[in-house]
């Protein structure tokens, strides 16, 4: 679809989203009327980010489209404290070796979304708090920025409240996460002039302490219009409440190695009808005139779910750009049609979970019966030989989809894809793989 911006300004483009859940006062009228610089935070506490971080990075994205410079700030440092926020209970503190490590995820996963070139003006960037965070001696912290914030008011934000009405309450640890991200607001303010901090609705409380820290610190140099603003954005649910990715299978991660591009793709071809107009708009640059042609097709041909493809054909694309939507739509075409045997080891690797794909030598699968493979203590297709045989019996094996009906047949070398892999199914969607090493 031909899209085409009819929006006056980043405001305009957000508010028709439903994407400004809150902001500062002055946060409209300076992204109107200024060209900003913004970021927003993410902790490597996992290897990687889920779908739902995607509103996030796409608002950085949005503010970048209309002149504004992103910066992506990744909690090398603030990841190895943990955040309250939403959290009942205390994170499990990661070594700095895993941090670091999916810090290198991170950095991947978010660079296809922004324009880094060093060609336009507002270039985004990818900052790590580790550069000043793990440098930052405890003294000069509490000296110099712990004398800002009172405890009073530290104890009133949602995330602390929460923890302490419960039996677990809340560590020291957990509970001086607000000042360290604070202090990142601040620095970022005063090394790179960035005056804007975005992100979900339960940042709101960490983002009100960087903004009063610097008003703060900078109160004397410049007016209030002139310093620090923020902007949130909304929960991801779905038409009933509940919370976004819940009721079909949970939230995919933007790693491929954890999220296949097949499964992103099926993820949001499966959101239901309620919810396709408002993801369309959180999760895709959809223009107005296009979605208008959307809802009209949903209204007069819903089972064309011209929606749902749009969406799924737009976040695949965007997350794991033109190839892996190609994959994606070739993995879903061959199930349309009943045939997967066409499809590569690559692509099946991409289809089925881990739990799904077994390794097994050469030796070990020719010459032996189909029972000796299967059931045995590394590769558990079957829960028992008796299962084995009474779904041979009833015709619900296949092996590169040809029905499989004598579980003592032995496995024939010709029956060995490309001499790398043997699939099987069970039933009628239950998909194994077999894939051979040496």
């Amino acid at each position: 679809m031909k899209e085409k911006t009819i929006f006056n300004n980043v405001v305009e483009d957000m508010e028709w989203r439903g994407l400004l859940y809150d902001h500062t006062p002055e946060a409209t009228h300076n992204l109107i009327s200024e060209k900003i610089t913004c970021y927003n935070g993410f902790d490597p506490t996992a290897s990687s980010l889920h779908i739902g971080n995607l509103v996030a990075i796409m608002g950085l994205a949005r503010l970048q489209r209309y002149g504004h410079t992103p910066i992506i700030l990744v909690g090398g440092g603030t990841g190895m404290i943990g955040d309250p926020s939403g959290r009942s209970e205390e994170r499990l503190l990661l070594s700095k070796e895993n941090i670091d490590k999916n810090v290198d995820s991170i950095y991947d996963q978010v660079s296809p979304f922004l324009d880094f070139s060093k060609k336009i003006k507002n270039s985004a960037k990818i900052i790590n708090n580790s550069d000043w965070l793990r440098k930052k001696d405890l003294l000069s912290f509490l000296r110099d920025t712990g004398k800002h914030f009172t405890i009073n008011t530290m104890l009133s934000r949602e995330s602390v409240k929460n923890r302490i009405d419960r039996d677990t309450g809340i560590s020291f640890t957990e509970f001086s996460y607000q000042l360290l991200q604070a202090y990142d607001f601040l620095k970022l303010y005063e090394d790179f002039g960035c005056n804007f901090q975005s992100g979900g609705s339960d940042q709101w409380g960490n983002i009100l302490g960087g903004i009063d820290l610097i008003r703060r610190v900078h109160s004397g140099k410049k007016t209030k219009s002139e310093l620090a603003h923020g902007i949130i954005f909304p929960l991801v649910t779905t038409s009933t409440g509940e919370k976004f990715g819940k009721s079909i299978g949970g939230a995919p991660t933007l790693d491929p190695n954890a999220t296949s591009p097949y499964k992103l793709f099926q993820f949001f071809l499966n959101v239901s009808d309620e919810d396709i107009l408002n993801y369309l708009k959180i999760f895709t640059f959809i223009s107005p005139e296009n979605l208008i042609q959307i809802q009209e097709s949903l209204a007069i041909e819903p089972e064309k779910r011209l929606g749902q493809k749009t969406l799924a054909e737009e976040v695949t694309k965007y997350v794991h750009g033109a190839s892996g939507l190609n994959r994606a739509k070739k993995i879903t075409n061959a199930f349309f049609i009943n045939d997967i045997s066409r499809l590569s080891l690559p692509d099946l690797e991409d289809l089925l979970d881990k739990s799904e794909i077994f390794e097994i030598k050469h030796n070990d699968i020719l010459n032996k019966n189909f029972g000796e493979i299967c059931v045995n203590d590394n590769i558990r297709i079957f829960s028992s030989k008796s299962e084995l045989r009474r779904l041979c019996e009833q015709g619900g094996i296949y092996i590169n989809d040809k029905k499989f009906t004598n579980f003592e047949n032995k496995i024939n070398p010709q029956d060995i894809i490309e001499n790398k892999f043997l699939l099987v199914r069970k039933g009628k969607k239950n998909y194994f793989l077999l894939k051979i090493i040496k």
